[in-house]
């Protein structure tokens, strides 16, 4: 066999190439598509890898928090953008580090670092939901710790400077800062579920090897898109950490009831309150947009149909 070659078909476009027999990409007939994760996986919780799938989710979103908001705050501190890393070196922290998180998680738990992403995944059937709960949660209070360690290094300048938690900025509607989220995360789920698309790995080798560097860039590409407008959050347990340990004892009445999906406006969250309880504007800003960031698992179950039926055409 050696020495001798055939006509195969690669890449998505089936273009022609002369390769050696025994070393084609898999063929369409020959790939099988994976069976869908179970609803509950038996004997799941018993896995020490299902244990250390989440102890990494948890270390990978403190991390994540950690390094982001101290580059935000540091961008806050200074007298003008022009002293600072600015927009771009925000940018760039956020992307970066999804890039070097994904790339050393991506083979203990996935390399999630974002609800959204693992909503999604839920979604179109990659994991279980005892999975999808357990990864939710653990990146949630890596958030919360993340953030918590930033305030602890810096109390004073961390509630001075508005502690990394996202806002609507002036100038911006409301609806603005929704849209801008929505399509955002649109872009980032749609990039993870086409760097991990099982069918295009089998048929590409370089694609599973390459997928953190396009997820990162889809991050940092967002942030350069909606910083200006709402800090960028495209990400519920980052905008949820930095909102908890920012606002202290507000913010659990009111995000854990979004969380939960017993507040559907906000007005009736302040509703039962005395008028000297009521949240600040600034307050209400993040909430909402806490609030909005988790309605945007509707569109992350349109992105995975999106990229299942783009794959087969």
């Amino acid at each position: 066999m050696e020495g001798k070659e055939e006509d195969v078909r690669v890449g998505a476009n089936k273009f022609p190439e002369r390769q050696p027999i025994g070393t084609s990409a898999q063929s369409d007939k020959d790939y099988k598509e994976p069976p869908p994760a179970p609803l509950f996986e038996p004997g799941e919780l018993s896995s020490w890898s299902f244990w250390r799938a989440g102890i990494a989710e948890f270390i990978a979103t403190f991390l994540f928090l950690y390094i982001t908001v101290l580059t935000v705050m540091g961008a806050k501190r200074a007298p003008n953008m022009c002293a600072s890393v600015g927009i771009q070196g925000i940018a760039w922290a956020f992307g970066g580090m999804i890039f070097a998180l994904v790339y050393c998680t991506a083979g203990i738990s996935g390399g999630h670092i974002n609800p959204a992403v693992t909503f999604g995944l839920f979604l179109a059937r990659k994991l279980s939901l005892t999975r999808a709960v357990f990864y939710i949660v653990m990146q949630c209070l890596g958030a919360i710790c993340g953030a918590g360690v930033v305030k602890g290094f810096q109390p004073t300048p961390y509630q001075t400077l508005g502690g990394g938690a996202n806002t609507v900025a002036p100038g911006y509607t409301k609806g603005s800062g929704l849209g801008a989220e929505i399509i955002g995360t649109f872009v980032l789920v749609y990039t993870v579920f086409s760097a991990t698309d099982a069918k295009r790995s089998a048929r590409d080798s370089h694609v599973p090897i390459l997928a953190p560097l396009p997820i990162g860039f889809a991050v940092f590409l967002v942030h350069l898109a909606t910083i200006p407008i709402t800090g960028t959050g495209i990400n519920p347990a980052r905008s949820l950490g930095a909102a908890i340990i920012y606002n202290k004892d507000h913010a659990w009445d009111d995000h854990v009831m979004d969380i939960l999906g017993g507040t559907i406006h906000r007005s009736s969250s302040c509703g039962s309150l005395p008028p000297a309880c009521h949240q600040s504007p600034s307050f209400q800003d993040q909430n909402l947009i806490s609030f909005c960031l988790f309605v945007l698992f509707i569109d992350v179950r349109l992105c995975s149909l999106f990229v299942s039926e783009f794959q087969n055409i």
